[in-house]
């Protein structure tokens, strides 16, 4: 009987039309494909049990949460190598059909060599399936708790001194953290931050934004969030600052916000976790919440547009382990959305190559502090975090997703908007910091 590697290669071939891109390393050391490159370690047959139980990307996701399947090498070769196999299938591309002879018999190999039933349980890490209407208040709630409750110092590995977690705005030759500190900067300059404003930061996530707009621009800030581990270290964050006569932290969602009019208004990174249903809501709230002439600052992940925009599903291994009932919306129907409660748009900005070099990164700091990370969560957590960025980072790259900053007015009758004819040339700190 030919080795495990061998016959996991020849299946491979007959499920897909096309030979293994990377090597492949079964449990009995036997090893097919190319020599050369990074390979696919498969460590464990109950790797082969959840694929046939749940196939396609939440089965692979699960042994590679498990641990049951691994790469040696480089981490972004593989996933770019495995990329047409996993994820660039495309909308028109059919499955080949359990009808087709050779399909048929490859599906009977692969149940002989994934050993006994049943499949093991889901990792320990895994979102339990959940029912009900998507987007309630209660159930927003624990979506975000199951991303961002994993752990301050989990995250303070990852995302190094700032503790700003959405895409840095890059510099020539800089290092993470002045990238961050640009971003930031750059936030406060487009919404025009002067001494004495009121900004409202929604999904102010560790603190960052509020405390260096309060600092740098002498505003007076109010911060929300659902994350109750978040809201803890940004609050300790602002007194260690001396900053709590000027920056308050509430764990609130954003659609009890009451206490407008703010003189501008910032969502970085938070609107991916809205939903498309809820989005005119979303964009009618922070209207109202901004004042006549305010401005709103709305940064967020977009994805292309679809053909069928009614096939559209949510990412299996993100919607599992990383961003419960997270949704990506097009550029264009974002814009329309703001639009339709009242905004006027004033400035798009792209920072696709912005995210990827974050993210890469984000990976760097997470595998040279490996096994702190892993101690300060589970190896399960640290595994889900670093296949999601390194393939979120290639996802960039390749122009499959985008992130963009949109700079919105809440343009009184008179028409002014108190935007620059020249609106790139954006001004610096006014003093107050």
């Amino acid at each position: 009987m030919a080795d495990a590697a061998s016959r996991l290669s020849d299946i491979v071939e007959s499920l897909t039309g096309t030979s293994p891109p990377v090597r492949i390393r079964a449990w009995d050391g036997s090893e097919a494909g190319p020599p050369e490159g990074p390979a696919l370690i498969v460590r464990h047959p109950r790797a082969l049990r959840r694929f046939l139980w749940h196939p396609g990307e939440l089965g692979l996701a699960r042994a590679w949460v498990a641990g049951e399947i691994d790469v040696e090498g480089e981490l972004y070769e593989a996933l770019d190598a495995m990329a047409g196999l996993l994820w660039d299938q495309g909308e028109t591309t059919p499955p080949k059909r359990l009808r087709d002879p050779a399909v048929r018999a490859a599906a009977k190999q692969l149940v002989r060599l994934a050993g006994p039933w049943p499949p093991p349980p889901p990792p320990a890490e895994e979102v339990r399936r959940r029912r009900g209407p998507l987007h309630t208040l209660t159930r927003d709630r624990a979506a975000i708790s199951h991303h961002y409750d994993v752990g301050n110092d989990f995250y303070a590995l990852v995302l190094g001194p700032s503790m700003v977690y959405s895409c840095a705005y890059w510099q020539k030759g800089g290092s993470l953290e002045q990238a961050q500190d640009a971003k930031l900067d750059l936030i406060c300059r487009k919404l025009n931050l002067r001494e004495g404003d009121r900004l409202l930061d929604v999904g102010c996530g560790w603190g960052s934004l509020v405390l260096h707009a309060a600092r740098e621009y002498g505003v007076e800030a109010v911060g929300i969030t659902l994350s109750t581990e978040q809201a803890g270290y940004a609050r300790k964050r602002i007194a260690g600052a001396g900053l709590t006569d000027r920056v308050e932290i509430r764990v609130q969602d954003y659609r009890a916000v009451d206490d407008g009019p703010f003189d501008a208004v910032s969502s970085i990174g938070m609107a991916e976790h809205v939903g498309s249903a809820e989005y005119a809501r979303y964009a009618d709230q922070l209207y109202g919440l901004v004042r006549p002439g305010g401005r709103l600052l709305n940064h967020q992940i977009s994805r292309r547009p679809r053909q069928a925009e009614e096939t559209y599903q949510l990412d299996e291994f993100i919607d599992a382990y990383v961003f419960p009932d997270g949704e990506l919306s097009p550029l264009g129907d974002t814009l329309s959305a703001l639009e339709r409660a009242g905004f006027e748009a004033r400035d798009v900005e792209v920072l696709r190559e912005h995210y990827a070099l974050t993210l890469r990164a984000w990976v760097a700091n997470l595998e040279a502090n490996w096994k702190a990370a892993v101690a300060a969560s589970s190896p399960g957590r640290a595994r889900v975090w670093r296949l999601y960025m390194a393939a979120s980072a290639l996802a960039f790259e390749h122009n499959r997703i985008g992130v963009n900053q949109i700079l919105a007015v809440r343009t009184p009758n008179s028409g002014t908007s108190g935007t620059d004819l020249r609106p790139r040339e954006w001004g610096g700190p006014v003093s107050g910091g």
